[in-house]
């Protein structure tokens, strides 16, 4: 990575003092999101955003993140190491500022930093505050500095144990089990992230090492080729074919401000569009992505006119259909970011927007001119899924005409409830008629609707809109909800607040479970991410003695239930294997999986729609390459697998 050729003054009086430390302990999620798995590893992405920051300002070009033995991490960087002089208004050294006091760092005005992910500047004292205990050493390039905190309180002042003519931040830390629900780090959770800021800091090497179990696990993360490389690595994962061999690169720069956009299209039907700001993901997008999508949309549309690929009486291509098929990552790196809400999800800057717009307006439109043949397959693919659209528009109102002709709009197999409250209606989406059958004797019918499913269905994720509409499979789940799909999609309108899934607990179930996510992912994803889509769990197992009955979900709970019921005695032990939702009576079937006061069931959430997209891109395509090194890397995790 390049150097800055004039090291800038970084010392005490870069760092500003906001306010205190008091609420952390108090408040953990407020500052951290959760205390659950998503919170304890970003304890780690806060403290290498810190070494992030050097290299973007230019001073660093290798972090070292460890998982050391009892989940203790240690991130070590080669920046300038943190400021060690005397605060000048705090009266105690900087670095022991940065690590107790909420909202101070070289990020709110002063020269330390031009461009910052830390937006809040709170990083390294929630972490210390979060932390059991946290030890630092600032290496100035004279000296190296040390100091140990416990509970975010220093143990012992700043000192001075060693000489050194290095200069860069190791810190190690301890996440307190007070605060947090586990402890144990996971590693391909650490490695997708980190990875993502490698790409996105051309020429930073990271390195990711787990020290934790007998044989050292490492990754040696470092790409030259910065966001192209990024894009090349989605497309090798995901196993798609791309349309083009080419990675379209775009940059350009306004006063501080830098976009780079890397694009290239592939043969699917599934847009990925990652839009970054000072190296946050920014998963709600923001003014750069919306500059980015307006611009395309108006290429696409000009270059489709100028050179006849459409015609005079031809509609324009919509947004949707210029990105079917693309994967892009748009990153901007700008001073006084401004992010919307807390979570950093949204970029505000309004003067990124014209940025982005003119170097996609004007790059992307001299590619095209100059890369006739990649333009002429992209519009291909383009003027195809208009088509796709407008077929797909024909056969919705078809469908709409066919539903007022014959005076109902609700399947025929769909046993509705009575209530229309759907803040607490349900609809169980159930595998076969027989089940259906069950289902719908032993249901509460004041406010659970039944649908019965027969058959596989259509998988989504090699079908574009068009097909979907008069599906036999999927449009009665689309009738029944109520909402729509894909761009008509709206989930104020869904007449159901929970849609469940109750399919077999075999290998014929899941496929099932997976095909409808799939559907629910690619066609009405609000559905997941507002929290309407559940999987109910049947049991697997019923155990009696007698007019005694307990049912088990899994193995664990079957020798629970046969040591309550048996003991020790060797007698015939009643124990029955459920295979099928069917084998059940109505009454099995409402007491175990439907009544609300006994049944358990599992929320489907979307904690990462990238790599959602990628996991879903893998099981559901059509290579089968990368589905089996998915399952050969995951099949250890599978519960009660029934083979």
């Amino acid at each position: 990575m390049e150097q800055n050729n004039q090291t800038q003054k970084y010392d005490e009086n870069d760092i500003q003092v906001l306010e205190g430390l008091e609420a952390v302990r108090k408040r953990p999620g407020m500052y951290i999101g959760s205390t659950g798995p998503r919170g304890l590893h970003h304890l780690v992405y806060e403290i290498v955003d810190n070494a992030i920051d050097e290299a973007l300002a230019g001073y660093c070009d290798l972090i070292t993140v460890e998982i050391l033995k009892g989940n203790s991490i240690r991130v070590t960087d080669n920046g300038r190491g943190i400021p060690v002089g005397i605060h000048p208004k705090m009266g105690i050294p900087a670095v022991t500022v940065v690590y107790t006091i909420l909202h101070a760092g070289g990020k709110f005005g002063g020269s330390g930093y031009k461009v910052s992910g830390g937006l809040h500047g709170v990083g390294a004292s929630v972490v210390n505050a979060l932390s059991t205990w946290l030890e630092v050493k600032v290496s100035d390039g004279q000296h190296v500095h040390y100091q140990k905190f416990q509970r975010g309180v220093p143990v012992e002042d700043l000192k001075i144990i060693g000489d050194t003519d290095k200069t860069g931040t190791e810190v190690v830390f301890s996440p307190d089990p007070e605060i947090f629900e586990e402890l144990e780090y996971d590693y391909e959770t650490l490695l997708a992230r980190l990875r993502e800021q490698a790409f996105l800091n051309a020429g930073v090497r990271i390195l990711l090492r787990d020290t934790r179990g007998e044989e050292i696990v490492e990754n040696d993360l470092c790409y030259e080729g910065g966001i192209r490389s990024f894009v090349e690595y989605i497309h090798k994962r995901k196993g798609l074919e791309i349309l083009h061999p080419q990675v379209i690169y775009l940059s350009g720069s306004k006063g501080t401000t830098t976009a780079e956009i890397a694009m290239q299209y592939n043969e699917s039907y599934n847009e990925l569009v990652m839009s970054f700001a000072n190296d946050i993901h920014t998963v709600e997008g923001g003014t750069h992505e919306q500059g980015f999508k307006s611009a395309l949309t108006r290429v696409f549309n000009e270059y489709a006119r100028r050179h006849n690929f459409l015609r005079e009486s031809d509609k324009n291509l919509t947004g949707e259909d210029v990105r079917e098929g693309l994967t892009a990552i748009i990153s901007v790196k700008l001073e006084n970011a401004q992010f919307e809400g807390q979570t950093k999800a949204k970029l505000g800057n309004t003067d990124v927007r014209a940025l982005v717009d003119g170097i996609v307006y004007e790059k992307l439109g001299t590619f095209f001119e100059e890369n006739p043949a990649v333009a002429k397959m992209v519009f291909e693919k383009s003027l195809n899924a208009a088509r796709a659209r407008e077929a797909a528009r024909k056969a919705r109102e078809l469908t709409r005409r066919k539903s007022v002709l014959e005076g109902s709009q609700l399947p025929g197999k769909l046993a509705d409830c009575s209530d229309r409250d759907n803040t607490y209606t349900e609809i169980y989406i159930v595998e076969g008629d027989s089940a259906g059958g069950s289902a719908k004797q032993g249901r509460d019918r004041r406010f659970q609707a039944i649908l019965p499913l027969w058959g596989k269905m259509l998988n989504v994720e090699k079908a574009r809109i068009d097909k979907v509409y008069g599906n036999d499979k999927l449009m009665p789940v689309i009738t029944a909800l109520g909402c729509g799909i894909g761009q008509d999609f709206d989930v104020s309108k869904i007449r159901y607040g929970k849609v469940i899934i109750m399919a077999d607990a075999d290998v014929d179930g899941s496929h099932i479970r997976t095909l409808l996510l799939t559907f629910f992912f690619r066609f009405m994803r609000p559905l997941i991410e507002e929290g309407h889509v559940y999987l109910a769990q049947p049991p697997l197992y019923k155990v009696s003695r007698g007019k005694k009955v307990l049912y088990a979900y899994t193995d664990e709970e079957r020798d629970k239930a046969v040591q309550e019921l048996y003991g020790s005695d060797d007698v015939k032990k009643d124990i029955q294997r459920y295979k099928g939702l069917g084998e059940m009576d109505p009454e099995q079937l409402w007491e175990t999986t439907m009544n609300p006061e006994t049944r358990i069931m599992k929320k489907v959430e979307l904690e990462d729609a990238v790599r959602a997209d990628e996991t879903f891109t893998i099981l559901m395509g059509d290579k089968v390459g990368p589905r089996r090194e998915f399952i050969e890397a995951n099949a250890k995790y599978v519960e009660n697998l029934d083979i």
